[in-house]
């Protein structure tokens, strides 16, 4: 008896944090949503919209204090969607990490929003790894900015990652060579309410959105509704 009531008593404990904990993964994609929005109202200083196309998953990392991963260890906390199948419909959220101590945007206390597309379905997968560098473990390029891609550079348009960054209102294209994008398996938990790999979300496209990133689905559905390449089946 004592134990059963240890454990009702536990799982009563547990419960506000555990919904806490979802809430802050909704409050993420909601951020996620309005990052992008935002970007893209300004197509002439924004990603170019052929890259959109072209890309089979994006990533958002809203902004966070540069202070607390100087202190914490960690950057922030980012969603991360692929089309289905690579070259589907976008589908659901798979959350992350990023971070690392030799990120050369990463120095000061200013707030920054980070967005990156995954150009190819190898970049993608390489993503799956636990702890990737990038720029070490696949190739990464600050993106170029503007209405259209056609002043990139030769090493942006074969890179799989490209990434750009917002500082006060300020847009622009900034490597992420040193940074550390790790999947977030207990924050996935807590967002779909069971154990769920990233493989699951992102490859093979098991998981159904959760309503809170519906906002983001629709952005993404709008402004690239069709393009990626096709997953190898695993």
């Amino acid at each position: 008896m004592k134990t059963l009531t240890g454990l009702l008593t536990a799982l009563v404990l547990c419960g506000p944090t555990l919904s806490l904990n979802a809430s802050n993964n909704e409050q993420q994609l909601h951020k996620a949503a309005n990052v992008l929005s935002e970007i893209m109202r300004a197509p002439d200083k924004g990603i170019p919209q052929d890259l959109l196309r072209k890309s089979v998953c994006v990533g958002v990392v809203p902004s966070e204090l540069k202070a607390a991963f100087i202190f914490g260890g960690t950057y922030g906390r980012g969603v991360l969607l692929c089309r289905r199948h690579g070259m589907g419909t976008w589908g659901a959220p798979s959350m992350f990490t990023l971070g690392g101590a030799n990120v050369g945007f990463q120095i000061g206390g200013e707030a920054t929003d980070v967005v990156f597309l995954v150009m190819n379905p190898e970049g993608v997968k390489k993503l799956l790894q636990d702890n990737v560098k990038l720029g070490a473990d696949l190739s990464a390029a600050a993106g170029p900015v503007g209405r259209t891609a056609e002043g990139a550079t030769d090493a942006e348009m074969h890179a799989e990652i490209l990434s750009y960054s917002r500082t006060r209102g300020l847009f622009a294209g900034v490597s992420l060579d040193g940074a550390v994008l790790k999947q977030d398996n207990d924050d996935n938990r807590r967002l779909y309410g069971r154990r769920v790999s990233p493989r699951d979300i992102l490859i093979r496209g098991t998981m159904e959105s959760p309503p809170a990133a519906r906002p983001l689905d629709r952005l993404l559905t709008k402004y690239a509704p069709r393009g990626g390449a096709p997953f190898h089946a695993g």
